[in-house]
């Protein structure tokens, strides 16, 4: 069973970020998109430091801290986060749930192009073929 956890938890993400989307969308309505994304930044940051808490994993954040190579990184990917989900909410605030949600999903196809390309992952004919029709798919949806 634990071979396919990362499955279960994937799948649990998915339908999270189908929640942050709908529930986003309506929360949007004659709003500033920046300001909404700010507010929900810091109820997610209360909500981790809580589900930490609950845990009792402060132990692991000398170890995050020192570690120049990881914290340098995990600052990257805050930003990264950051700069995304700004410009989700944005997208959300003039476009449809159902276009942005699915175009956001690019990031699937280009996460997978930077896995191969700097991190020496490869990739499987199977794999490729379904990387290939989630971009056909999201150049559909984003036409359509």
């Amino acid at each position: 069973m634990t071979e396919y956890l990362w499955l279960v938890y994937a799948i649990l993400s998915a339908v999270m970020a189908a929640f942050v989307s709908v529930f986003g969308k309506i929360g949007l309505q004659g709003l500033d998109a920046n300001t909404a994304t700010v507010i929900r930044a810091i109820i997610m940051a209360l909500f981790l430091v809580a589900v930490m808490v609950v845990q009792r994993n402060f132990s692991h954040i000398t170890e995050i801290l020192t570690n120049k190579k990881a914290i340098t990184f995990i600052i990257l990917s805050g930003v990264a986060g950051a700069l995304s989900w700004l410009f989700y909410f944005v997208a959300l605030k003039y476009g449809k749930v159902s276009q942005v949600a699915p175009v956001d999903k690019l990031s699937v196809v280009i996460a997978a192009v930077i896995a191969v390309l700097f991190l020496g992952e490869s990739v499987s004919l199977l794999s490729a073929s379904g990387i290939g029709l989630i971009t056909v798919g999201i150049i559909m949806v984003a036409l359509g």
